[in-house]
């Protein structure tokens, strides 16, 4: 998390957790560290919050993590959109380049998922993607023969996040001036960042 509070969302809890919800929705993907005793990893996973605070996601059985996560106090971290900011679209171009982006940090207890759970994960996943991109005809699990989702579910494990932290960071240049903010916005959507540009102008004053 960006150590300047300016960063911050500064929205009332409510509509600040439903921000943070639907960034997770949006992305759908992330990353998870946990320290192991082979030292510090980190696997990309796909992942889905529960709504109720938690966070479900998955991993190869084989993963660096996956047998050392249980029982332990892990990071996930979902990053937003992000772009390289020129000083030539500010005002006054007298200053060093920046970067512009929004991430959150999500910590908490991490526990092993049961055979149910993970079905229900995997279902929830699916669903929520393939209405995405076929809300007429969406692919679910029923379209796998007998016994193979159990198959191929050996492969992977399903884990919950109880979370105890989260840390938003939205970079948007709150920390420069009106006129700046709307000269990098523009310059942003103009250089092929239009969802960080809109970000800009509906986030911050």
């Amino acid at each position: 998390m960006h150590p300047n509070s300016a960063f911050r969302t500064g929205l009332p809890p409510a509509e600040e957790r439903a921000l943070l919800e639907t960034l997770i929705d949006e992305i759908g993907f992330g990353m998870v560290f946990a320290q192991t005793p082979d030292g510090p990893r980190v696997a990309h996973t796909p992942l889905v919050s529960t709504g109720d605070g938690a966070l479900h996601f998955h991993l190869a059985r084989g993963n660096g993590l996956t047998r050392h996560l249980a029982g332990t106090t892990a990071l996930a971290l979902v990053n937003g959109p992000d772009a390289y900011v020129s000083p030539r679209w500010h005002a006054i171009s007298d200053q060093v380049p920046t970067w512009n982006y929004v991430s959150l940090e999500l910590e908490g207890r991490v526990r092993k998922m049961d055979s149910d759970g993970l079905r229900g994960h995997i279902e929830t996943l699916v669903e929520r993607h393939e209405t995405r991109i076929a809300a007429d005809m969406p692919w679910s699990l029923d379209g796998l023969s007998d016994g193979r989702f159990a198959e191929l579910s050996k492969g992977i494990v399903g884990f919950e996040m109880e979370i105890s932290a989260w840390r938003p960071t939205l970079k948007l240049s709150q920390n420069k001036s009106k006129e700046d903010r709307q000269g990098v916005a523009e310059a942003l959507e103009a250089s092929g960042s239009p969802a960080l540009a809109q970000l800009m102008r509906s986030l911050v004053p």
